[in-house]
Order: structure tokens, then sequence, then C-alpha cells
């Protein structure tokens, strides 16, 4: 189990400080951060939470996963690793 906690279904309100508040009520957050859409400055709906161990990570997924939110239920799991992107040619 990992330290890195994604965090979807959030809602288009919600910034790293709300992030960071909801997760460090199960642990020490190193850094809780909300995805944001390059264009329109907006919450793309999802982000990810670094806790300190995995004790903590694994406490916050299972208390926090299906839970509501701000009206919205959210997904909360151990981040996967980011597949490499192929590079474009122009």
């Amino acid at each position: 189990m990992g330290n890195n906690i994604y965090v979807g279904n959030l809602s288009y309100n919600s910034d790293d400080a709300t992030l960071r508040e909801l997760f460090s009520r199960h642990g020490a957050v190193i850094k809780a951060q909300v995805v944001m859409d390059r264009e329109t400055g907006r919450s793309r709906g999802f982000g990810f939470v670094e806790m300190e161990n995995n004790s903590a990570a694994q406490a916050a997924i299972q208390a926090l996963n299906g839970a509501e939110v701000d009206g919205r239920s959210l997904k909360v799991n151990e981040a996967k690793p980011r597949e490499p992107r192929e590079q474009r040619r122009w």
C-alpha cells in the first residue's frame, strides 16, 4: 500500500485546503492537490493526497471512500503510477 491516494468525484468548489482538511482527520498530510483545468482554472473534479505513512493512508481510504462531501460521493483509493505518455511530434 502506498502513501499516495486518488480522490475522485470531488465537488468543483473543492480546493487544496479543503482536501488537506478532509484527510488530516486521519493522519498527517504531506501534500494535497486538486487537479485544475489549464484553460478554465476550474477544478477537474479529482485530486491526489500524499499521507505521511501507509497506516494513515489506509485509514483515510477506509473512512472516506463512498463518503458524501458537498453532495457528492467520493471515490478514494490508492493512486496508480502515472503511465508514460507518448510524445507528440509535430
